[in-house]
């Protein structure tokens, strides 16, 4: 799956990457729905930390769609709100 960090370029991920990259969406949704901002913070980034571990970036000028967008580090609470399905930022 190719995946978009906004503001930073693509990585290609995995699927079996996908079950650890859920645990930390589903930490982060919790904490956006308790209003947790310093909690959000840090899931935020260990989730974008975790996509750049486990992913093979893609080189700058690949122009691949991406299957799954993710905010940048520094999106406020409300713009990562906004980017959210049913299912979090990453579905299934």
């Amino acid at each position: 799956m190719i995946v978009r960090i906004m503001g930073e370029g693509q990585v290609k991920l995995d699927d079996s990457h996908f079950t650890e990259l859920n645990k930390l969406d589903d930490e982060l949704l919790e904490e956006m729905e308790g209003g947790d901002e310093a909690g959000f913070r840090r899931t935020l980034v260990a989730l974008l930390d975790a996509v750049r571990r486990l992913g093979t970036p893609l080189p700058d000028d690949a122009l691949e769609p991406s299957e799954l967008i993710l905010p940048a580090e520094d999106a406020s609470l409300d713009e990562v709100r906004q980017m959210l399905s049913d299912d979090g930022l990453i579905p299934g």
